[in-house]
């Protein structure tokens, strides 16, 4: 057996959860009695504004902090501490300067206790599936915006994670460029299908990834609507998706 297990797409619940932080000026309520379900292989953005709680959730479901009240369950498992089944990745990729587009990559698989040739391997595959042909041997001061983006995205797909957690990825690139990481990241899916929770502020983009929108309210942050979308959400020129778009934004507005 490899030294990484696979892992097969789970249900992600989020049931009742709420969170509070103690501070010097006092409790600071960030989430409140939040829930939804994020299905199996599918793709769920969360927006909403500022402060909200977004990644404080996000933290919740990868098990790096635990929730004041409520759980989350992977599955029908309870997560109770930071989970190996769960990648992520960020608005910036932090790459390692002094290591190649390669060894960023296996990073993850290396600490793992993966051998290089094994994790090699799997690198390639995965620098396939993101278009990274041709950059192996090339380091993070070399790449584009879009590109180190991709390198961060593959460091996670290599774990195969049965969970994606995704933090407002494409915040950091140009309009074409991002566009451009929205449908390579839908290509990705239909070859590796995993759970993506997926954050951002730009509802254009989460109508257009999602297969749900969960809408969360100002602080503390609540779940709002939790809209399944139609796979016409998927075609920007649509009135369907322009009227998924207006009413999320109506959402968004009232609750300000």
């Amino acid at each position: 057996m490899s030294a990484v297990d696979t892992h097969t797409a789970v249900d992600v619940v989020v049931d009742h959860v709420g969170q509070v932080f103690n501070t010097r000026k006092g409790d600071v309520v960030a989430l409140e009695d939040a829930s939804f379900i994020a299905p199996a292989g599918k793709i769920t953005c969360m927006v909403g504004p500022s402060g909200c709680g977004k990644t404080t959730l996000l933290d919740a479901i990868a098990g790096l902090v635990a929730p004041s009240t409520g759980r989350v369950l992977h599955g029908e498992r309870v997560v109770t501490a930071a989970d190996r089944s769960v990648a992520m990745a960020f608005q910036q990729p932090a790459l390692l300067p002094w290591m190649s587009v390669r060894d960023n990559i296996a990073l993850g698989l290396r600490t793992r206790g993966v051998a290089k040739a094994e994790a090699y391997d799997r690198v390639a595959s995965v620098m396939d599936v993101m278009g990274l042909e041709g950059f192996d041997r090339a380091y993070p001061h070399e790449l584009s915006g879009g590109m180190a983006q991709r390198v961060g995205i593959a460091r996670a797909l290599v774990l195969e994670p049965s969970v994606m957690l995704m933090d407002e990825p494409f915040a950091s690139v140009d309009a074409y460029t991002r566009v451009r990481l929205q449908e390579e990241l839908l290509q990705v899916m239909d070859r590796r299908p995993t759970t993506v929770l997926f954050v951002t502020h730009d509802v254009g983009e989460a109508v257009y990834l999602g297969d749900q929108v969960v809408v969360m309210t100002p602080r503390p942050g609540r779940v709002a609507q939790c809209m399944d979308l139609e796979p016409e959400a998927r075609d920007r020129a649509s009135g369907y998706h322009a009227r998924v778009v207006a009413e999320i934004l109506d959402l968004l507005w009232q609750r300000e």
